[in-house]
């Protein structure tokens, strides 16, 4: 078995994290490939280093002093370094960073992070350091190839046998430093596991897994233990995430199953992702239920509308026209509605709803606020008759008005529009009718630590 283990921020914040991850690390010989990320927040009120190495950058482009910042972020490393008794010269080297720090690119910068990070992490478990620029190769257009990064971590991995890897960065073939996007970490993690044919890719974080709703609403919500790639991506939509959503894309195009594990409690059995999970008929009916605040809906109603070839692709064209993403359009026979970001019309709704008046003469218009969206996830909702009808009238009977219903075509989650208002209580009258009173032990998933 071959595991590649990504830590998180939180799991490299100081040097008592990184004796967790010592110890994860060594519990395990099957854990071959370690990626790290930059040490992250020590307590609520900290900064990350990537955090301070950003204001690096502003500050050298404001032409600021950022001795201080700098000072602020080698002390953190020479910390770490010190009480785990690293050798490395941490600090002779950052200050040679420090010293050339304006003549270098602002992501070859924010990349410092991991690489300081990387290096004590690979001193201080006995393992090689493997630089993620010489081995993760960027086109100039900031997308991953594939085909020579495959090449290059096979080559390093019989070169070495086992390593650390930086995450969050890699080079172009000139040697260009490159970053993926925030929370890129978790995308190198799984381009690792791809290359190197990984039974499983770990993700280590501070918490134990998915949870089935958010607990700032929901007092002690179940932990999903098992959770398929499709709704995974349907919840993190709505912002219940704990993985970097573009990682899954490496690791599901082959079959590598993705585990997501707290370094704080290690003994927890976490989430494992797969493409499809077995049947069982002891499992929950919903999966999971997540939502965000502030959409805004622009109604349409036009009769005859649908004997008007190409009306609904006018009114979407005026969308784009502005840039305006569209969340979801839910449709009648002589209606639909088109739902956005609120934040991304705020400034442009006016201009919206004139040029629809103005192109297509609809018979009414309506924009309704204030709404918030609530997605409701199972892949067994579709095998269980009247599922929507039990949802929609535990609302009923708790006083939510539902604006709002779409489902998805795969048929694994039922999108719901709810006043900001009513959102938390809607939440809460789903979750206890559906999962508080569903509880069961899952059984083993077979990939554990």
């Amino acid at each position: 078995m071959i595991k590649v283990s990504k830590f998180g921020g939180s799991s490299v914040a100081d040097a008592g994290q990184f004796k967790k991850v010592r110890d994860i690390v060594r519990a395990d010989p099957d854990r071959l490939y370690v990626v790290v990320s930059a040490s992250g927040k020590r307590f609520a009120d900290d900064n990350k280093i990537t955090d301070l190495l950003l204001l690096v950058n502003a500050h050298i482009a404001y032409h600021v002093d950022c001795s201080s910042l700098l000072k602020d972020i080698e002390d953190r490393f020479v910390a770490i370094a010190e009480e785990l008794g690293v050798k490395y010269p941490v600090s002779e080297k950052f200050e040679e960073f420090a010293s050339v720090i304006k003549s270098l690119s602002p992501e070859y910068i924010v990349s410092r992070g991991e690489w300081f990070t990387a290096r004590l992490m690979a001193e201080y478990l006995g393992l090689p350091f493997l630089d993620a620029a010489d081995v993760i190769v960027f086109h100039h257009d900031g997308s991953v190839d594939m085909e020579r990064t495959q090449i290059r971590l096979r080559d390093a991995a019989v070169r070495l046998g086992r390593f650390v890897l930086p995450g969050f960065y890699g080079a172009t073939v000139d040697g260009t430093i490159k970053l993926f996007k925030r929370g890129g970490g978790d995308i190198t993690g799984a381009i690792v596991a791809r290359c190197l044919d990984a039974t499983v890719y770990e993700n280590w974080t501070d918490v134990s897994g998915f949870l089935s709703a958010d607990p700032r609403i929901v007092d002690n919500p179940r932990t999903i233990h098992r959770i398929t790639f499709d709704e995974m991506r349907e919840l993190s939509y709505m912002g219940a995430s704990v993985l970097q959503e573009e990682a899954i894309f490496p690791v599901r195009e082959v079959g590598i199953p993705i585990q997501i594990k707290n370094t704080n409690q290690p003994e927890k059995r976490g989430t494992i992702i797969r493409e499809t999970a077995e049947d069982n008929e002891r499992e929950h009916l919903i999966t999971g239920i997540a939502g965000r605040k502030n959409f805004m809906a622009v109604h349409i109603q036009k009769a005859h509308m649908s004997n008007k070839v190409g009306f609904l692709r006018r009114a979407l064209t005026i969308f784009e026209r502005y840039g305006i993403s569209i969340e979801h359009v839910p449709t009648g026979v002589d209606s639909f509605g088109v739902v956005v970001n609120g934040a991304d019309v705020k400034d442009t709704i006016y201009s919206i709803v004139n040029d629809l008046q103005q192109e297509l003469k609809p018979d009414v218009i309506n924009v309704v606020d204030q709404l918030a969206l609530i997605s409701v996830v199972g892949r067994n909702m579709n095998r269980r008759a009247g599922t929507s009808g039990r949802i929609f009238g535990a609302l009923g009977e708790a006083g939510v008005n539902i604006r709002m219903i779409t489902q998805s075509s795969q048929e694994i989650s039922i999108i719901m529009g709810v006043n900001n208002s009513d959102f938390d209580h809607a939440i809460n009258v789903i979750y206890q009718t559906f999962v508080e009173g569903e509880m069961v032990d899952m059984p083993s998933e077979g990939i554990t630590q």
